[in-house]
């Protein structure tokens, strides 16, 4: 069985924390200060803002050592954050939604370079119409553009991501850069208790940035940017590129069983949520995974064997993981916050689906999209997908399409 969860935690956790009550935006800043960064990019868009004002705030009190550069717009913050990496740099920055989208030449070169740049980003739908709520639609949008991308369910593990996405970006087998992302609003603005590593055990865990090169080193000459045209190898470097995100999922794994050894909070590529013996199963992620959650717990109560898988690592895909995890399953219901317009159902049922094409007997499948634009999702929403497994019939089933949760008809 591949292997997907991390080892049992059986030492008393050995960082100093302080239980604190911040707001998702304010627990990523506070990650964001902790580790140093040599230089933060900063440009404001709602609901990402509060986290560049908030290093703003740290910096000014001399809280943050590294260079805070205020720029003209989203796709400078990301050309600064190149420069900076390419550098040698521990570079930062955040955003969302339209802003993610004028950067979006810039993120292919980012990993392309293989620049282990951070960047935070409270999710939100993309306009038209203007909506500033959160859904998955920019993630989405920047799947395939060479990125680790990792999904928060609540403010605790996006501080915790944040912290995590460092070791992972800047291992030597990976050098690419990150998405933390956290639901717009619904984490980044809502106010919970969470767990604080002190500075220095932060700091320690973090540890120094190693950058592979630095364009201001004396004793090494590197090219950036250079020309790669016919006859070149472009090809075998994108595939070296893939190799080193696929990497991303061990590294992924030995950086949280170390925090898990430091904190005690336990985290894999994704949380099997009573899904041993399930007989249906829904894959999800974000804050959804807390409603899901109180659904399962509801209807085993009951008698029901329903169960959750919430991802955590989304870039890269933990496909065969998934189809260990749920192959058993008799029917999984895929729920997706972003619309694969005129396509074959959401960006996630796709790949869960396509993770299990090659199983004998793979669980018959539904694909739903849901909460777009931030429209709520209820317990009895997850409650209702639950009773269509159910009384899902085979016959009728393609394992293709997509269903509306909660929409106005």
């Amino acid at each position: 069985m591949p292997k997907t969860v991390l080892k049992e935690v059986k030492n008393t956790p050995k960082a100093q924390q302080t239980a604190a009550a911040l707001t998702g935006n304010s627990a990523v800043a506070m990650a964001l200060k902790q580790a140093d960064p040599d230089v933060v990019s900063a440009y404001p868009i709602t609901p990402q803002t509060t986290i560049v004002e908030e290093l703003a705030a740290y910096a000014a009190r001399d809280h943050l050592k590294g260079k805070f550069v205020n720029v003209e717009s989203e796709h400078s913050a990301m050309s600064s954050a190149i420069g900076a990496a390419a550098a040698g740099a521990r570079s930062v920055t955040a955003t969302s939604s339209q802003g993610l989208a004028l950067m979006w030449e810039m993120l292919y070169i980012a990993a392309g370079l293989r620049l282990p740049i951070i960047m935070p980003m409270a999710n939100r739908a993309l306009s038209a119409p203007i909506n500033i709520h959160g859904d998955h639609s920019d993630a989405m949008g920047a799947r395939d553009t060479g990125w680790i991308q990792l999904f928060s369910e609540d403010a605790q593990e996006a501080y915790d991501n944040t912290l995590m996405s460092f070791r992972v970006a800047e291992h030597k087998d990976v050098k690419l850069p990150c998405i933390v992302n956290l639901d717009g609003f619904i984490i980044s603005h809502a106010i919970a208790r969470l767990d604080i590593m002190s500075d220095d055990d932060a700091g320690a865990f973090i540890g120094e940035s190693s950058p592979t090169y630095g364009m201001l080193t004396d004793d090494h000459v590197e090219t950036v940017g250079a020309f790669d045209g016919l006859g070149g190898f472009y090809f075998e470097f994108k595939r070296q590129q893939d190799e080193a995100l696929q990497k991303a999922k061990e590294v992924l794994l030995d950086v949280s069983n170390e925090f898990a050894a430091l904190t005690g909070r336990s985290y894999g590529l994704f949380e099997e949520y009573m899904l041993e013996d399930a007989e249906t199963a829904i894959v999800v992620m974000s804050s959804a995974g807390g409603t899901t959650r109180v659904a399962v717990d509801k209807l085993r109560a009951e008698g029901k064997k329903v169960g959750m898988l919430k991802l955590r690592m989304f870039r890269p895909f933990p496909a065969d993981e998934i189809a260990a995890a749920i192959g058993h399953c008799k029917a999984v219901a895929i729920l997706d916050r972003s619309h694969g317009l005129a396509g074959t159902g959401g960006p996630m049922g796709d790949e869960v689906k396509a993770a299990m094409y090659h199983l004998d007997d793979r669980p018959e499948c539904l694909n739903y999209v849901y909460g777009l634009g931030g429209r709520d999702v209820t317990v009895e929403n997850i409650e209702s997908v639950y009773s269509d497994l159910d009384s899902l019939d085979s016959a009728t089933n393609s394992n293709t399409g997509f269903r509306y949760l909660n929409i106005r008809d």
